[in-house]
C-alpha cells in the first residue's frame, strides 16, 4: 500500500537537527518516510530509528528502506520511545524528530474514517486497533462527549453538538463519517455552516481522544529529551494550538534556570537550564512550500538543544 505524504518543513528540520554522520537519530513519526529518507542521506555510519504505530506506515518504510543499512524500523508509539530503544540497546541519541498529528495518507484513505468529506466507517484509529470513534459517539455520556469536543476541538458549540449526537443515536447507531458530519451540521447555527465545515473541530477532538494524542505527545517529549546526549536536538512539528502549547511549555521548562522569587538575594533552588532554544519563535513554512503543500499552512516547528548542566 502506498503511503503518500509530503514531508513538511523538511529543509528546516534537517538543518535544525544539525545531523552528525555517525550519530544516532529517531524519527518518532515515520509516516511515509519523507523525513527519515532525508536524515538517512546525512548518515554514513550512524543509525536512524523510524517509529510509527500505523501498520500501513511500517509496511511502507520497511519496503522503502530495505536496502538502507543505517535504518531500523520499529512498530510502536513514540510516547514509548525510551523503552522501545532501550529494548534495542540504545540509551542515548543525538537527535529526535516528531511530526505530530494525522498524516495525509490517513486523511486521504477513505476506509480509515478520519475525514468528514468522505463516507466511511467511523474509525480514526492510527494503530488500526482498539477503541474506534464510533465506539465513543455511541457509548459515551453527553457530558463526556461535550467535554471531549470542547477540550480537544475547542468548539464553543460542544454542548449542542453533544446533544445532537445523543439524540441521533437514540434512533439508531452512528456508524459512518458522513452520518456524524450531518448530525454535527444540524446541531450548530446556520451562520456557522457558512464559515466552513462545522464537523472539523469535532472530528479533530474525537481523533485526539481515540489515539490518546496529547498524552503520547507529553510522554514522547519527556522520553526524547531524557535520551538526548548533550548537544543533541529535539525538533517538533505541530499543526494546531493544543499541540503547540504543550511543546512550547515543555521546552520553556527545560530552558528555565532559577525559579526563586525575584526578591531573593541569592538562588536557593539550584535549578539550571537543561536546554536552549535553537529558534526563539516557531519556524513556519515559506511561501514556496505553502504553494506546493497546503498541509504546511498550520505547521509550526520548534527546536531545542540539550546543554551541559553543571
Amino acid at each position: 500500500m502506498s503511503f503518500n505524504h509530503i514531508p513538511v518543513l523538511l529543509k528546516e528540520c534537517i538543518e535544525g537537527l544539525n545531523i552528525k554522520e555517525n550519530g544516532i537519530y529517531v524519527d518518532g513519526t515515520a509516516g511515509g518516510g519523507g523525513h527519515s529518507a532525508e536524515i538517512l542521506k546525512h548518515l554514513k555510519c550512524g543509525k536512524l530509528f523510524s517509529i510509527d504505530r500505523d501498520p500501513d506506515a511500517i509496511r511502507t518504510v520497511t519496503e522503502r528502506f530495505k536496502d538502507e543499512p543505517n535504518s531500523i524500523i520499529i512498530k510502536g508509539c513514540f510516547g514509548d520511545m525510551k523503552s522501545l530503544l532501550k529494548d534495542r540497546g540504545v540509551n542515548q541519541v543525538d537527535g529526535v524528530l516528531l511530526d505530530i498529528g494525522v498524516s495525509s495518507h490517513q486523511l486521504d484513505t477513505e476506509s480509515r474514517g478520519f475525514s468528514f468529506h468522505k463516507d466511511a466507517p467511523l474509525d480514526m484509529r492510527m494503530s488500526q486497533s482498539g477503541t474506534t470513534a464510533a465506539d465513543l459517539v455511541n457509548n459515551l455520556s453527553y457530558e463526556e462527549l461535550r467535554d471531549i469536543i470542547y477540550r480537544y476541538g475547542e468548539d464553543k458549540y460542544a454542548p449542542s453538538i453533544a446533544k445532537g449526537i445523543v439524540k441521533a443515536r437514540e434512533e439508531g447507531k452512528i456508524e459512518t463519517t458522513l452520518q456524524l458530519a450531518e448530525i454535527i451540521k444540524s446541531s450548530v447555527p446556520q451562520k456557522v455552516r457558512r464559515e466552513g465545515h462545522p464537523a472539523r473541530k469535532t472530528f479533530q477532538a474525537l481523533r485526539i481522544e481515540v489515539n490518546g494524542e496529547l498524552t503520547q505527545l507529553e510522554n514522547g517529549l519527556e522520553d526524547a529529551f531524557d535520551m538526548l546526549a548533550v548537544g543533541g536536538r529535539l525538533a517538533v512539528i505541530t499543526f494546531h494550538s493544543l499541540e503547540d502549547r504543550i511543546v512550547k511549555k515543555k521546552m520553556a521548562s527545560w530552558c528555565q534556570g532559577c525559579t526563586c522569587p525575584k526578591d531573593f538575594p541569592v538562588c536557593v533552588c539550584g535549578n539550571s537550564p537543561k536546554a536552549r532554544l535553537v529558534n526563539r519563535k516557531p519556524i513556519e513554512a515559506e511561501i514556496s512550500e505553502l504553494e506546493n503543500n497546503a498541509r504546511s499552512r498550520s505547521a509550526k516547528l520548534r527546536i531545542c538543544e540539550k546543554i551541559y548542566v553543571k
